[in-house]
């Protein structure tokens, strides 16, 4: 039993870092074009309000994918041909921007970019939840988000060289290069694998016993706990204040930060995102994961405050630099609790729930936030999101003292 879970684990952690590869490349081709867009949407006449619609209708559309997907991924067998899909199709269309004369090109574009998305987040994300017990979850993600991240960091840096030398049109065409080798990593690096029953990956290693020989053959649970839906509850309350980032690059702009300097915020934000990620979730998984998120929570409160009150540039990009901090202790750290929280059957279904929900509420956000800039100005929907994530984080730090009053099982450190 001990050389086929040693066996298991090298598989592992090869599949890992293609998933890993796949997303840094499929990150940079996105990156490249993503800390520009304010300013392209603004020089063919668009403002705040249209990029608030373009960004809620994209993340809309990301949100009913997610969920679809999230249902069809506990009922197929090979995910690999949907995931391989949507990140052709996300790399396929970027490079359209080049040739986009309206705000509604820019629109059908991010629609596609988003659907993509939708459609191969949920099975990726359970592929690798397949791969590792459940207490190495967020290592297994934090790792993913700092690879995918650290693209992120290449990308902006592309950006800035391209818009120094040919415009902000040939940025949008040089994310077709990354984004080709996307495509490919994901053709040839990605395996389909199947899982190992639950008490095989949770517990052989620790008792050294073979798993009984029926343990797949339990049912599958009609719904996921309720448990789930406290944390899926405080997610949504959070999400209802978190606008797009693409605000943040906006108000920056607004703030007298230059158009050029744009993708080099994106650097900023990127490079703590990628040195906090895998620690973050390496540490969600020897500590009670709704405190790691909280305490990601409350950064994005003082983020939101000082981009509101803005009392000099240097706070921005302080504040830029901490927001990426927000997303190491959140992004990994919650998709590893949510995955936790519910039955192997149903981990599609759970995930797909939550990735619609915070979408829908996102959704909102964005186009409350566009509306509230409109008419107050610039430092109100900064304020309203700031005092949201503070609620939020109360929420969580309350669950999580229930949890442990209630004497909720501690996780083994792997």
């Amino acid at each position: 039993m001990s050389r086929q879970i040693e066996a298991r684990e090298r598989t592992a952690t090869r599949d890992l870092y293609a998933f890993g590869i796949t997303a840094f490349f499929n990150d940079t081709a996105t990156e490249i074009a993503y800390w520009v867009l304010p300013a392209f949407l603004t020089s063919i006449g668009a403002g705040p309000a249209q990029l608030g619609l373009i960004e809620g209708i994209a993340e809309s559309v990301a949100s009913a994918a997610k969920l679809f997907s999230g249902y069809l991924t506990d009922h197929i067998k090979y995910r690999k041909p949907v995931v391989v899909g949507g990140y052709f199709l996300a790399n396929a269309v970027k490079p359209l921007l080049a040739i986009a004369t309206s705000w509604w090109h820019v629109l059908l574009i991010r629609f596609s970019d988003r659907f993509s998305k939708g459609i191969r987040g949920t099975p990726r994300d359970i592929m690798v939840a397949d791969l590792v017990p459940k207490n190495r979850l967020g290592s297994a993600y934090g790792l993913i988000q700092a690879m995918d991240s650290a693209g992120a960091i290449v990308g902006p840096l592309i950006a800035l060289a391209m818009l120094a030398h040919f415009g902000i049109r040939s940025v949008f065409l040089a994310a077709a290069v990354p984004g080709a080798l996307c495509v490919l990593v994901a053709w040839l690096g990605i395996k389909e694998r199947q899982p190992a029953p639950d008490e095989e990956r949770d517990g052989a290693r620790a008792s050294g016993a073979v798993p009984p020989a029926n343990v797949s053959a339990k049912p599958t649970p009609i719904n996921p706990p309720a448990k789930f839906y406290f944390v899926l509850t405080a997610v949504t309350l959070f999400s209802l204040g978190n606008s797009s980032d693409m605000f943040l690059v906006l108000r920056a702009q607004n703030l007298g930060i230059a158009v050029s300097l744009a993708p080099l915020l994106g650097l900023v934000f990127n490079i703590t995102y990628t040195l906090a990620s895998w620690p973050a979730g390496r540490f969600s998984d020897r500590a009670s994961r709704r405190i790691v998120a909280s305490a990601g929570y409350l950064i994005f409160a003082a983020v939101y405050f000082v981009f509101g009150r803005a009392p000099s540039t240097l706070a921005i990009w302080i504040a830029m630099a901490a927001y990426g901090c927000y997303y190491a202790l959140t992004d990994p750290v919650l998709k590893a609790l949510v995955v936790e929280e519910v039955d192997q059957q149903v981990r599609g279904r759970a995930l797909g729930v939550y990735y619609f929900v915070t979408s829908i509420a996102t959704l909102a956000a964005s186009l409350i936030c566009g509306e509230i800039w409109k008419r107050y100005g610039a430092a109100r929907p900064f304020y309203l999101s700031s005092g949201t994530a503070l609620l939020a984080a109360m929420l969580l730090v309350a669950g999580a003292v229930s949890n442990r009053g209630a004497g909720s099982s501690k996780r083994t450190p792997a």
